[in-house]
Parts: C-alpha cells; sequence; structure tokens
C-alpha cells in the first residue's frame, strides 16, 4: 500500500482497483455506499461483466469523474493486508510477471463473491444401506476416502458418478447424513501442548534452537539438515507448535499430494485435529472455507502445495519448505516462480520464521548456509533403532544381461533373498511408462507425438502411447507409420510397466505393486496403494521418483536403483546435483525400521565422481567439489541467469525474434550480461508451437531483472507469438 494511502476511503472517493483480468494498471472506481478499506475485496463493473478485484490505493483521475462508475460491492471476506500487497508486488518484480496474474495466483478459490448463507452438506453417515448397489457403493466410498470431509450434493454425486437421487437415497437410509452448516465454518483448534513424541538429544536440540528462533520474533531462515528417516518431521512440529503458543499461523508446504496422508496423520496425532489443506485433491468447498478462514485466523495451520504461499494469512509466523530441494517448487507455466524462495521473500516481508528442511539439500540452500545467510541445523542419525543402508554399486559392465532384460543376476539373488527373509524390495526407474521410444525395426523409425518433438512413450496398461509434455495419447498401432511394415515395432528402453513384465517373469511368486503417478486415477487412490503397500501388501515395489520423497515402508530393507547413470546425461546443470539427490533419496527408504537396509546401484559408470560420492555417503565433499565447479563456470548459485523461450507456429518467426533480441542486447552489456542463442529449445515443439531458447548470464549481484525487462521491451511481438521470462530457470528444455 503506498505511503500516502488513508486508512478509509468514504463513498464517491476514487479508488484505484487492481483485477486479475489482463489490464496493465488498476483502473479507477467510485467507493461505495459505506465506503470501503484499502485491500478490501470488491466486484466491479468491466464491461459487460462483473469482476473480483482489490482495492489497491487512491485513484489516478486525469479523465472526467462523471464518467467513472461505482464498485458494486465489498465482498465479506478479511481485506488483503499490506504485507500481501507488499509480497505480491515484490514477486512481480522478481519473476517480471504481471501483477493482474499474481493476483490470480493470490484469489485461486471459487465462489469467493458468493455472500455468506448456509448450506447443506454431506457426510458419511452412521449406518448401512438396507440395499448396496454399485452407485451407492461408489458415494459411500467417496465419503470414506476423503476422511471426514463434506460434500455438497453436487461435489458428492459428480466424484461418484452418480445422480442426486442415489445420495439422497442414502440419507433417507442413514448411511449419510445431510447437515444445514455455514458454508465457512473455522477449523477444529490444534493444542500444540498435547504430548509430543520422545526426542533424541540430537532432536531435542534442533527442536529448542527452532523455538529460540520463533521467540525471537523476527525473520530468519535455518536450513533443517537430517540424514534420510532422522525425523526432521518430529522436529519441525515442534516449531509448529511453537508457533501456535505463540496464536501465530503456520503453513507446511510438501512437494507431492501422496505425501499428505501420512503427514495430516501425524499433525492429528501431534496436535488433536487436522489442520486446513491446499492442494489439488481438495473439494472446491474445502479450498473456499480454507482462503476464507486463512485471512479470518479460523485455520491455524494450512498443509499444502506450493500455491498456499498465495493464501490471505492472518498472521503467519511459520513457513516450512519440507523437501526444499525438490524441483516440483519450481512452477513451470503461468507464473514461472520458485516456491522456495518466496517463501524466503513473504517471511522477510511479513517477520516469520523459514524452516527448509532436506536429506540431501539444493546447492544454493546449502551455498547460503556456508555464507552465514542461513542458520544451519543438522541431524545425523536415524531415529530409533533404524540405521543407514549399506550402499554398494553393480557393475553392468561385468553382469552377463540378454538384451531385453534390465534386472542383473546380482541385483535378481539380493531381491529372492529378501523375499525368503518376508521382506520388501523397491525397484527403482528413473521415468514413467512402459519404455520411453518406440521403434520400427524395419526402418528405424522412433515414434513422436504430432504437437511435439519428443517421443511417444508406450504405456501397455492402457494400450495406448502417451506424450509426457503435452498429454496427447493414442493407441498403439500395429503398423508402422513411416513405412507401413505390420508387426516390427518394439519397445526399446526400459520404463515402470515393462519392468513389471519382467519381475513378473523372474519372480513369479511374489506380489508386485507399481507406484507411478500416471496411473492412478486421482491422489486418493494413490494414497490408498501406498498405505497398502507400507501394511505389507507387496513384496516387490516398482517405483518412480513419486517413492522417493517421504514414504515410510517399514517392511523395506532392499533398494535396486536399475538406471543410476540416467541423469547423469544431458547439458543440465543440475543434472550432477538431481542424480545424488535421487540416488540418496531413494536409498534411504530402505532400512528405515529396526532391519538394516542395502542400496544396490546398477552402474555403467562405478567411477563416476557422482556415483563415487553416493556411495562414499560424503555428501560435504560432493557439495564442494560442485559448489568448485559452478564457481568457475560463474553459474547459479554463483551467477544469475534467466531464460526466455520464444514460441511460435512458425519456427521462422519464433527464430526471427530470437535473432533480433540477440542484435539488441545493449541493456544487457550495460551491467555485465551476456546472451546465449537463439538455439532450438530441447523440446523444440510442444503442442504444434515452435520454441527457441535464449539463456542470459550474468554476475551474481547483478540487478538481472530490470536489465532483461528493458530489453525485451524492445520487440514488439507479432500474432500468435508468446515470449517468456523465466528468472532463475531450473529446466531447460
Amino acid at each position: 500500500m503506498p505511503p500516502s494511502s488513508p486508512d478509509f476511503f468514504d463513498e464517491g472517493t476514487l479508488v484505484a482497483v487492481l483485477t486479475a483480468q489482463p489490464i496493465d494498471r488498476p483502473l479507477d472506481y467510485l467507493a461505495p455506499e459505506g465506503g470501503c478499506l484499502p485491500g478490501a475485496f470488491v466486484e466491479v463493473p468491466l464491461g459487460p461483466r462483473k469482476v473480483l478485484g482489490v482495492v489497491w490505493g487512491p485513484g489516478r483521475g486525469g479523465f472526467d469523474l462523471s464518467k467513472a462508475r461505482a464498485i458494486i460491492r465489498v465482498l465479506d471476506v478479511a481485506p488483503m493486508r499490506d504485507e500481501m500487497q507488499a509480497f505480491l508486488r515484490r514477486a512481480a518484480d522478481y519473476t517480471l510477471t504481471p501483477m493482474p496474474a499474481m493476483l490470480r495466483l493470490a484469489t485461486r478459490a471459487p465462489g469467493l463473491s458468493d455472500p455468506p448463507s448456509m448450506q447443506k452438506v454431506y457426510r458419511l453417515g452412521t449406518s448401512e444401506p438396507s440395499r448396496m448397489t454399485d452407485a451407492r457403493a461408489r458415494v459411500l466410498e467417496v465419503l470414506r476416502s476423503y476422511g471426514g470431509f463434506g460434500f455438497t450434493l453436487k461435489e458428492l454425486s459428480d466424484q461418484a458418478g452418480v445422480t442426486a437421487s442415489v445420495v439422497k437415497g442414502l440419507v433417507a437410509q442413514g448411511a449419510v447424513r445431510e447437515e444445514d452448516t455455514p458454508r465457512d465454518m473455522p477449523f477444529a483448534r490444534l493444542d500444540p501442548d498435547l504430548p509430543s513424541k520422545a526426542l533424541t538429544e540430537d532432536q531435542e536440540a534442533a527442536a529448542k534452537a527452532l523455538r529460540e528462533g520463533l521467540r525471537s520474533d523476527t525473520y530468519g531462515t535455518t536450513l533443517l539438515r537430517g540424514v534420510t528417516g532422522s525425523g526432521k518431521t518430529e522436529v519441525y512440529l515442534e516449531a509448529v507448535a511453537e508457533a501456535l503458543r505463540q496464536g501465530r499461523q503456520a503453513l507446511v508446504l510438501l512437494p507431492e499430494i501422496a505425501l499428505t496422508a501420512e503427514f495430516l496423520n501425524r499433525v492429528e496425532v501431534r496436535f488433536g485435529a487436522r489442520p486446513a489443506e491446499w492442494h489439488s485433491g481438495v473439494t472446491m468447498t474445502e479450498r473456499r472455507r480454507t482462503w476464507k478462514m486463512v485471512g479470518q485466523g479460523g485455520a491455524q495451520m494450512v498443509v499444502g502445495a506450493r500455491s498456499a504461499l498465495f493464501l490471505p494469512y492472518q498472521n503467519l509466523g511459520l513457513i516450512i519448505v519440507d523437501e526444499e530441494h525438490d524441483t516440483s517448487y519450481k512452477q513451470e507455466d503461468g507464473v514461472l516462480y520458485n516456491a522456495r524462495d518466496m517463501a524466503v521473500l513473504r517471511a522477510a516481508i511479513c517477520g516469520a520464521r523459514v524452516i527448509l528442511a532436506s536429506a540431501t539439500p539444493s546447492l544454493e540452500s546449502w551455498a547460503n548456509a556456508e555464507a552465514g545467510k542461513y542458520d544451519r541445523l543438522e541431524l545425523n542419525a536415524r531415529y530409533g533403532a533404524a540405521v543407514m543402508p549399506e550402499l554398494a554399486a553393480i557393475d553392468m559392465r561385468t553382469q552377463k544381461l540378454p538384451s531385453n532384460r534390465w534386472i542383473s543376476p546380482s541385483l535378481q539373488a539380493a531381491v529372492n533373498a529378501r523375499i525368503a527373509k518376508g521382506e520388501q524390495a523397491l525397484l527403482f526407474l528413473n521415468r514413467r511408462g512402459y519404455a520411453p521410444t518406440t521403434i520400427c525395426r524395419a526402418c528405424g523409425h522412433q515414434i513422436g507425438c504430432e504437437h511435439c518433438d519428443a517421443r511417444m512413450v508406450e504405456h501397455r496398461f492402457q494400450k495406448r502411447l502417451v506424450c509426457h509434455q503435452c498429454g496427447e495419447s493414442a493407441p498403439l498401432p500395429t503398423t508402422c507409420p513411416s513405412c507401413g511394415v505390420e508387426d516390427r515395432l518394439a519397445a526399446v528402453g526400459p520404463g515402470v510397466e515393462r519392468l513389471a513384465e519382467e519381475a513378473a517373469a523372474l519372480f513369479p511368486e511374489a506380489r508386485i505393486a507399481v507406484l507411478s503417478s500416471d496411473l492412478f486415477g486421482s491422489a486418493r487412490a494413490l494414497k490408498e496403494q501406498i498405505e497398502e503397500i507400507a501394511n505389507g501388501g507387496a513384496d516387490i515395489i516398482i517405483g518412480t521418483q513419486l517413492v522417493a520423497k517421504g514414504h515410510n515402508f517399514p517392511l523395506l530393507t532392499l533398494v535396486g536403483v536399475i538406471d543410476a547413470d540416467l541423469g547423469l546425461q544431458g547439458s543440465d546443470l543440475r543434472a550432477a546435483e538431481r542424480t545424488f539427490q535421487l540416488m540418496r533419496q531413494v536409498a534411504g527408504r530402505a532400512g528405515r525400521a529396526e532391519r538394516r537396509g542395502t542400496a544396490l546401484l546398477q552402474t555403467f559408470q562405478p567411477e563416476h565422481p557422482v556415483i563415487r560420492a553416493i556411495l562414499a555417503g560424503d555428501e560435504n565433499g560432493f557439495w564442494r567439489a560442485e559448489a568448485d565447479a559452478r564457481r568457475q563456470a560463474g553459474v547459479p548459485p554463483f551467477g544469475r541467469m534467466a531464460g526466455i523461450i520464444l514460441s511460435s507456429p512458425d519456427m521462422q518467426v519464433a527464430f526471427d525474434i530470437g535473432e533480433d533480441l540477440a542484435r539488441r542486447d545493449g541493456p544487457l552489456r550495460q551491467v555485465g550480461a551476456e546472451v546465449f542463442g537463439p538455439a532450438p529449445a530441447p523440446i523444440a515443439r510442444i503442442r504444434g508451437r515452435h520454441r527457441v531458447r535464449l539463456l542470459v548470464k550474468a554476475p551474481k549481484g547483478v540487478a538481472l531483472q530490470g536489465a532483461v525487462a528493458d530489453w525485451v521491451a524492445q520487440v514488439r511481438l507479432p500474432p500468435q507469438a508468446r515470449l517468456t521470462v523465466d528468472i532463475d530457470p531450473q529446466s531447460f528444455y
């Protein structure tokens, strides 16, 4: 809010209203009857429509005020606080995002303009229906799987795929409860003083340091580094307890929806109630309730995905970014932001504390801790009886394997030994689907996506080819689309589904479970499968990156990594870092209870520095070597980067704009930055649009955003061409 902004705008005063519509500035309106507060959420006329907006400050004027239109009404929600406005402005400046797009992120809740009212919601009842049908069973299953959530009639019937009359019939039988409830109720109070788990000396020391940080009532960031299974969650929940005692709100960001079920159970055990949730697995009714209650102080704790950072907290005191190194914290479409970095920015504005928790921190966070910008806490022992797994490499150059097999004899023997003991084994693969490429053995043609420059991936369970870039799918062909020869198409390279077939042949008696995000229709179905596996419902788990994060399988004592070398290929500057993190995380799934675990990495490069560092467990040695290499190259975190993606249906148009930009690099040279490109993006076409990349590299400490903004402002984009700026790019596809 500008310093000159008054505390209240009387009726008829000219005010500036920022809307989420793609307009380059706030628009002037007259304050409504009764006046309005700065930051008030309002409904305003825009052409023939009514749109949502926020009172952003005094109006600018400079036009015939008799033509000014009045705000229609003020919404019955808490006004946007000054610190939230400051956060949106600074996030917009940092990411070079227009303010309307930032406001869209901050108002992503349905029905905000609906007046408060009562509504009928439906919950699980206490009786069984006298007669069970498939439709009734689906309704009851939806209610059970959402753990007590209330549904509107439409939400419940849509989720279950039934008509409203099926739900009403269950109400009449007492199997479903129909309740009148205010649309948006406060969440149950969390009790920070309930007994916590007994902490080890190590954990108690870390928890004490975090509590003291919160009591200082000042901003600060702490890197909480602990080996997998060391109890980081228990430690940071003690920091949450301290924030709650102070009457401040806590936010816990998790990288995957699949992690929330187990985590929510732990929160409920610790604090006696469930927190608010904010992610794509939550119903629209709950989403609006969370948004409103966060703003009114009726939600003490939020557990959510990266967009939970943009909720209107009344008194935010603590942000925890769990698995802070995870690449899913970077949003790669729409507003391009990194939730880890935005968490630090938001906390700095409102005087909150940040905890970045990870077993394998990002190099950026490691470097900030080394430089003293972040505090550092270490947990070096696993909790209870669990000990770190033994790590070993299987040199694939010495293994005798047919060309269509991926599980080595050494790994096969190790899996058999674990199954014989009643333990579980995980076979980890760094990709989804049946196989990454389908090739014609007659002419060599590789089947690609019609809309992208990407290979189609065979998903045998679905009997389809799928493009992992744009989601396009097609039936499995029987003839080659290039040469027309029948029955010569072959799937090349392993995927989880193909590996499952191989495992079924090698281990015919074993119960095999496949865990991959694209094999499940909903987050709830995925959570249920994970719980079943944790309870011993499988002997062999075959999984992708999904299983590397946060899940606890007590019977799992062997991890076999099928393709440990995969991430070491390509030109990504973070390839070594990501391979190191992923292999360490996957290995950490083994032996999390009393039994010692083993992790076996199948590799063709056992002498590679990354593989050697993983096997030696020399994390600090790896980070120092990686930091030295990045420092010499002048790349993040020891330099700055920005990616520019130009896209157009016409490849030449995209290249012409790129070449024009490369010639006009004066604003970049003025700050010591240089531009590379234009060049075709590694995936040069997605959804029919040709993509061209430029990369800007600058010394650390340079005001890069202003220079990039001046640079790209020099070109006018022709119709259908798009330009996207990615500050601090995480991926380079």
